[in-house]
């Protein structure tokens, strides 16, 4: 996605030793961010500031943008923008963003015959992902389950698209131009030329800080960052997912009110947001993802940093103003 109107962040560069940290989870870049102003900025050796990194399913969070913008309707039934969808049928578009649709899927991207592999496979080999998605059927009633899946994002994304007639590559240009993002993305596409909506995009560490400075204020920040159902809180997702966080409408709550959120992708890819101190922390990473207990442990540590990162940090600039 071309950068077709770049204005860069103000900065005022502040010293963090965090060394320990960024050895411990393999950080790439992080960045820190206070009222719109980038407070702090540290690479890994060899990268910097127009480096493309990977958001995983960060992108997730990416994608909640694109419909708050779009203005579904979230009470309207998938089927009415996408019948083709058998699993989805009478299940709503609210449903789908907080991963409550009841469709039966399995995200384990460590299985290599499970249905998560496979959709990412539609993107690395040139097949057809809304094909797959159009076999999968329904397990649960809706709104009664949680269970994280990829294929409802992708799905989320099937309806913005059907409701706006605007593509998802073009959707999220449109946002890089209105976030004054300096480096150009890029975006994974299957063979049908639809977009990885759930994982695929890659930025440079200063516009994902961006993606969390437009969840700060609004009314649609507000609603996507709350979990809406009691099973939704931090502490109540089901295992293995962190006991840190709970869900929203693609953005991960640190507490009941949404007051910080976060978007999380694998192997270690976090846009932190303090909503009432107007911060905003990134964090790329490159921690292995074949270790299941490894993984966990750096994400619980991630999560157990970042705000104490983002209220230490928010503090200091609010002396020094």
């Amino acid at each position: 996605m071309a950068a077709s109107d770049p204005r860069p962040l103000p900065t005022a560069d502040r010293a963090l030793d965090l060394a320990g940290f960024h050895e411990a989870t393999a950080s790439t870049a992080f960045q820190v961010l206070v009222d719109g102003v980038l407070v702090h900025s540290w690479y890994a050796g060899g990268l910097g500031p127009h480096d493309l990194f990977l958001g995983a399913s960060a992108t997730k969070s990416i994608l909640a943008h694109l419909v708050g913008r779009a203005g579904v309707d979230l009470d309207a039934p998938v089927d009415a923008f996408v019948p083709e969808l058998r699993g989805w049928r009478g299940v709503s578009v609210r449903d789908v963003a907080r991963m409550t649709s009841g469709v039966d899927w399995v995200e384990d991207h460590r299985d290599p015959g499970g249905p998560a592999t496979a959709l990412v496979a539609a993107f690395a080999t040139g097949g057809s992902s809304r094909a797959l998605l159009a076999r999968v059927g329904p397990r649960w009633p809706p709104g009664t389950h949680y269970a994280y899946c990829t294929a409802d994002s992708q799905v989320l994304d099937w309806v913005r698209e059907r409701a706006t007639g605007v593509e998802f590559r073009d959707a999220l240009a449109d946002l890089w131009r209105a976030l004054g993002c300096t480096e150009d993305a890029q975006v994974a596409v299957d063979g049908d030329g639809v977009a990885l909506a759930g994982g695929g995009v890659a930025a440079a560490a200063g516009d994902w800080a961006r993606i969390g400075l437009m969840q700060i204020d609004g009314d649609w920040a507000g609603a996507s960052s709350r979990p809406s159902l009691p099973f939704l809180r931090p502490g109540r997702l089901p295992a293995p997912l962190s006991p840190l966080v709970g869900f929203g409408y693609h953005w991960w709550p640190l507490d009941d009110e949404g007051t910080c959120v976060a978007a999380d992708g694998s192997r270690g890819q976090f846009v932190y947001v303090d909503r009432p101190r107007r911060t905003v922390v990134v964090k790329t990473s490159a921690w292995p993802y074949a270790d299941a207990a490894h993984d966990a442990r750096c994400r619980d540590l991630t999560y157990r940093t970042l705000p104490v990162v983002a209220a230490t940090v928010a503090s200091r600039e609010r002396v020094k103003g």
